[in-house]
């Protein structure tokens, strides 16, 4: 019964949406750790990678790493620490956005 009400918890949680903290960087720099790029700000950095290296925006919550549905609303919180709304995919590791907001 608790294993059946754990999944079940879960699975609400899923269809219904969860927020997610952490900051937006690019899938080359997961970690949001830019240094070894040279390039000055982070910002910068994650800006560049999108637009030059054909980067995608992710989210970094200090462990991992997940990928975002919404490739536009992110860039104008690059290297920002930011909360996401929206439901996991956990197959593909990927956040359907449903709003992103700067965290508090």
């Amino acid at each position: 019964m608790k294993k059946m009400m754990a999944v079940f918890t879960a699975s609400a949680a899923l269809m219904w949406g969860a927020t997610f903290t952490g900051t937006i960087t690019d899938d080359m720099c997961a970690n949001a750790d830019h240094k070894d790029m040279k390039m000055g700000s982070d910002e910068k950095c994650v800006t560049e990678c999108i637009k030059s290296m054909n980067g995608k925006y992710v989210l970094y919550d200090g462990a991992k790493t997940y990928a975002l549905s919404d490739q536009k609303t992110p860039a104008k919180f690059a290297a920002k620490k930011v909360t996401v709304t929206g439901t996991l995919d956990a197959k593909t590791n990927t956040i359907k956005v449903e709003s992103i907001a700067a965290a508090k």
